[in-house]
C-alpha cells in the first residue's frame, strides 16, 4: 500500500481523493499497488469538505508521519510550499506538486535536494496534457528547437470571444470571472505571469536554462483593441497569448506575450479554455499537444498519474530530466536581442507627409514595412495599422519611442509581435 498525504485540500485535492476512490481498481492495476489518501492539510478546519480523509491545519502532522510515503503539495504560493516540500524531501518522502509558481522560482534548488527521491510535477503545466513527461522522456533524443504554447486557458477563452463574437475586453473579463476562469484579481492570468511560470519550467527541461520570471519578457492581453482584431482578420491571423522558447545558436529566447499567428497553423485553432503546445525537435519535427489546461479533475488526473509513476518505479529520476548540462554554453538571450516580425498600431494626423515621416523613422532603425492599412476615425485623424519584416526588439522599441514624440503620432503606439 502506498499512503498519500495532501497539503492543500481544495478543488484539486478533493478531486484527487475522489478519483483515487472512484477509479480504485484500475489505478491499483496500473500502479501494481493500492494508493490510499490518508490525511490532508487545510487552512480552515471548520469548513465542510467532501472528503473522508483525516484533516489537520498543520503540515508537520503529515511531514512527521513516517507511514505517509508521498506528499502532494497543492497549496499555491512560493515560499511556504517551498518550506513544506523541502522538509518532505529531506525526510525521504516522494513529492508531487501542481505548483508552477514554486517551480518557477525554486526548481533547481529542489532538484538538488531531491536527488534520487521521486519529485513529480506534471500538473504544474497545462493541467491534463502530459507535456512534462513528453519533454523529459518521449523527446529525449532530440535537441528542442522551439516550444510555443497556449498555456493559459483564461486568456485563450477571452481572446476567442473578443475575436469571434466581437465582445469588448472589459465585458469578456467580467464573464470569465463569473464563470470561474479568471480570479477577482485577474492580473496573474491576463498579465501573462501564469504562462511565464509554466514556460520557465518547460525551458528548464528542454534547455537547462535557469531563469526567473523577472529575467524574461512578459506581457499580457490587456491592450488588445478592436482595431488589432480588425487587422488580424484582414490578414488572416489569429491572436493568441503564447509562451515561446526558441533556440538560436547558443542563445535561448524566452518570452510570453500576445502574438498574431497565421490562421492555418495548428496552434491557432486551439480555442476556448483549451491549451495547446507545439514542440519542434531536430529529429522528430513538430509535435502538438492539446487538452484541458485546468480544472479539478484534469489537474488531479495528472497528479495521480505521477503517483502511479512513483508507485511503479519507487526511486526517482532527475527532476528536470538531465544529470549534467544539456548543451554547453546555452544562455538566455537578452530581451533586446529578440528577433521577430511586428504589428504596429498608431493614431496619426490624417494629412500629407505623415506616412513618409513614419516610414522614415522606421527605416532609420532598419525596420521595413510589409503591409499597411489606414482607417479613418475621428475628424482629421486616422488609425495606421502596419506590419514589419523581421527586426530586433531593441530597434522596434526605439522606433516606437521616436514615433510617440514625432508630432504626427497622437498617442502612444501599440505593438503586437507576429509569429510565422
Amino acid at each position: 500500500m502506498l499512503k498519500v498525504g495532501i497539503v492543500g485540500v481544495g478543488t484539486v485535492g478533493t478531486s484527487v481523493c475522489k478519483i483515487l476512490e472512484d477509479n480504485k481498481d484500475i489505478i491499483t492495476a496500473r500502479a501494481g499497488i493500492e494508493i490510499v489518501p490518508v490525511a490532508g492539510v487545510v487552512n480552515n478546519l471548520s469548513k465542510k469538505r467532501d472528503v473522508s480523509i483525516k484533516l489537520t491545519d498543520n503540515p508537520d502532522d503529515l511531514l512527521n508521519d513516517d507511514s505517509i510515503d508521498v506528499i502532494i503539495e497543492l497549496m499555491g504560493g512560493v515560499e511556504e510550499p517551498y518550506a513544506v516540500v523541502k522538509k518532505a524531501l529531506e525526510k525521504g518522502k516522494a513529492v508531487v506538486t501542481a505548483n508552477k509558481a514554486l517551480l518557477a522560482y525554486h526548481r533547481y534548488e529542489l532538484q538538488a535536494i531531491a536527488g534520487d527521491i521521486a519529485f513529480e510535477y506534471e500538473a504544474a503545466v497545462a493541467g491534463g496534457i502530459p507535456i512534462i513527461n513528453a519533454l523529459r522522456d518521449g523527446l529525449t533524443a532530440n535537441h528542442i528547437e522551439s516550444i510555443r504554447g497556449i498555456i493559459n486557458g483564461t486568456c485563450n477563452y477571452m481572446l476567442d470571444k473578443m475575436i469571434n463574437e466581437n465582445i469588448p475586453y472589459d465585458i469578456i473579463l467580467k464573464e470569465a470571472q463569473e464563470l470561474g476562469y479568471a480570479e477577482a484579481d485577474p492580473t496573474f492570468d491576463v498579465g501573462g505571469f501564469d504562462a511565464a511560470h509554466k514556460l520557465l519550467i518547460l525551458a528548464s527541461i528542454a534547455y537547462g536554462i535557469d531563469a526567473k520570471p523577472e529575467d524574461i519578457l512578459i506581457e499580457g492581453i490587456e491592450n488588445i483593441s478592436a482595431e488589432d482584431i480588425e487587422f488580424a482578420k484582414e490578414f488572416n491571423y489569429a491572436i493568441k497569448l503564447l509562451g515561446i522558447a526558441k533556440k538560436k545558436d547558443n542563445k535561448v529566447e524566452l518570452r510570453v506575450h500576445s502574438v498574431l499567428i497565421p490562421n492555418d497553423e495548428m496552434i491557432a485553432k486551439v480555442d476556448g479554455v483549451m491549451n495547446g503546445i507545439s514542440v519542434i525537435g531536430d529529429k522528430v519535427g513538430e509535435t502538438l499537444f492539446y487538452g484541458a489546461g485546468a480544472g479539478g479533475d484534469a489537474t488531479a488526473s495528472a497528479v495521480i498519474a505521477n503517483i502511479i509513476d512513483i508507485a511503479r518505479k519507487g526511486k526517482g529520476s532527475p527532476m528536470l530530466g538531465f544529470k549534467k548540462p544539456l548543451e554547453d554554453g546555452l544562455t538566455l538571450a537578452s530581451k533586446d536581442d529578440i528577433e521577430t516580425k511586428y504589428y504596429l498600431r498608431m493614431q496619426v494626423e490624417d494629412k500629407s507627409g505623415v506616412l513618409a515621416k513614419v516610414a522614415t523613422i522606421l527605416g532609420n532603425k532598419n525596420i521595413s514595412i510589409k503591409t499597411m492599412l489606414q482607417k479613418p476615425c475621428d475628424k482629421d485623424k486616422a488609425n495606421l495599422l502596419l506590419s514589419t519584416h523581421t527586426c530586433k526588439e531593441k530597434d522596434i522599441k526605439e522606433a516606437l519611442s521616436e514615433l510617440e514624440s514625432s508630432g504626427v503620432v497622437l498617442s502612444a503606439p501599440a505593438m503586437i509581435r507576429i509569429e510565422e
